[in-house]
């Protein structure tokens, strides 16, 4: 059973995806967590934005390691792409459309509010952006054209989540996979 700043910070990753930084509530938190609120402070003695900034980091590091694992259990590299964003449509169809990217949902919020969430933001992306430019040139496709593809494959995920949340279907989701898997399969050598 894990404990209770892993309880935290697992429950607020949870509610992040379903309702953003600003729509979490400290109170919501322990209360979900199962948790004392004295143990907010302790665990995080910088509140909500020391909260926030670890469960972003750890979620991303989380998600990085989930496309990495996808992407080695494929048989090529345009494959890996088309299940990981399968399974990314899979899951907002599975959690009712709630539980999309928690990165997304924070960055949107907060990139013009709150400076630490921003950077926390920022580099989780960019961590996966060079897992992707990581895979895409070691297929054999060039470096430069790798992060062109990387980029363009995360920003249409995260465009895709915030469609597939409003329309309460997967359509851009598929079509973003269906793009991004075809822009690696044209580049490969």
């Amino acid at each position: 059973m894990p404990g209770t700043k892993e309880r935290i910070m697992e429950t607020t990753a949870g509610l992040f995806r379903r309702y953003g930084y600003t729509g979490t509530g400290m109170k919501q938190i322990v209360a979900e967590a199962n948790a004392p609120f004295g143990s907010l402070y302790h665990h995080f003695p910088g509140g909500k934005e020391e909260l926030g900034t670890e469960v972003i980091l750890s979620s991303g590091a989380m998600y990085g390691a989930l496309f990495e694992a996808i992407m080695d259990a494929a048989p090529d590299v345009p494959t890996g792409v088309s299940h990981f964003f399968a399974g990314a449509a899979e899951t907002l169809r599975q959690t009712g459309y709630e539980d999309a990217c928690p990165i997304e949902t924070v960055a949107l919020e907060v990139a013009s509010s709150n400076e630490t969430l921003r950077k926390a933001t920022a580099e989780v992306f960019e961590s996966w952006t060079s897992a992707a430019t990581s895979r895409f040139t070691a297929a054999g496709i060039p470096e430069a054209r790798s992060r062109e593809l990387a980029l363009s494959m995360l920003a249409g995920l995260e465009g895709a989540f915030v469609l597939s949340r409003a329309t309460r279907d997967t359509q851009s989701l598929d079509a973003a996979g269906a793009a991004a898997t075809e822009a690696v399969r044209a580049a490969l050598p």
